[in-house]
């Protein structure tokens, strides 16, 4: 018996919409399980197999193959930060902020339970079965960021907001017709390496979180899994820091770049052969111009 064929289409669209939501999981889920997975690894081995390095790479490659793997069908939204300077900037409608923003969270939550099943015994032998945010045999940095002990929440809320900024200010100009656009198929290759850069210079304060779900899903991860209160009261509740910073810093660097380069290009188009991914330039020829909705810039929603 054949079903109702309009039927299985409503079923179809409903649960298309359904699978939508989860898939938006799926990138940062896969971000986190290559960066903290390093960080297990080179942590609990006491670096004898890998070092600083290898934990910014594994993030890089995690942020690439998370891009290429969801970029056609979710825009591979990685980071509340830059979802939320896309929905400013009129790229994407504030009506899916909020999901994003709880798949984001909810994706690095479950990421950082699958490292830990992973490296569970690592974990233990490492620690000696006392799972603690402080000390020389500390587990919680595994998975969420922490700064060093000399950085005060005013020089670590500065430092979350100039890496941030950094992030987006490269991001926008990745699609800029007006200026020197990068092939479609090479945004996330190029996106990794941007991440590898601001993660190799900015990382000794603070970790370089630049992502208010990667560090918020792992340190509500390390809350529920045994760590306790202590990794949202360390540091003066520095936790916030990493939640609000990023938030602040995305829109200020979206900010910057219509200013002072958006605005000042020249007012005509690219030779014909040269690629492009999005239609940014079109969009905005003034301060006063208006954004129209659209997802042209869905490939570079880190």
């Amino acid at each position: 018996i054949i079903p109702n064929m309009s039927f299985c289409k409503v079923c179809l669209l409903l649960s298309s919409h359904s699978i939508f939501h989860i898939l938006s999981l799926c990138p940062i889920t896969v971000w986190q399980l290559f960066g903290c997975s390093a960080a297990a690894q080179v942590k609990t081995s006491r670096e004898t197999k890998g070092q600083f390095l290898s934990v910014n790479m594994a993030f890089s490659v995690g942020v690439m193959s998370a891009m290429y793997l969801t970029k056609g069908i979710t825009g591979a939204h990685l980071n509340p930060a830059v979802t939320l300077s896309f929905c400013v900037l009129g790229q994407v409608p504030w009506g899916r902020l909020l999901p994003y923003c709880l798949s984001q969270l909810l994706g690095a939550y479950v990421a950082s339970g699958l490292v830990y099943l992973v490296y569970y015994d690592a974990i233990m032998a490492f620690s000696g079965g006392v799972l603690t945010v402080y000390g020389p045999n500390e587990t919680a940095s595994i998975f969420a960021t922490y700064p060093s002990e000399y950085m005060s929440l005013g020089g670590s809320f500065l430092d979350q907001v100039m890496g941030t900024g950094m992030l987006m200010l490269c991001i926008l100009c990745l699609g800029e017709k007006r200026n020197t656009p990068a092939p479609s198929e090479l945004i996330p290759a190029i996106v990794a390496v941007i991440v590898l850069g601001i993660s190799m210079s900015m990382s000794a304060n603070c970790g370089a979180a630049i992502n208010p779900a990667r560090d918020l899903g792992p340190r509500l991860f390390t809350l529920t899994a045994g760590w306790g209160t202590e990794v949202f009261t360390c540091y003066n509740y520095w936790f916030w820091v990493p939640l609000v910073a990023p938030l602040i810093g995305g829109v200020l660097g979206s900010c910057m770049y219509l200013i002072f380069i958006h605005w000042h290009l020249p007012d005509h188009d690219p030779p014909e052969n040269l690629p492009t991914i999005s239609t940014l330039s079109e969009k905005v020829k003034q301060p006063i111009t208006r954004w129209e909705d659209g997802e042209e810039l869905k490939a570079v929603h880190f």
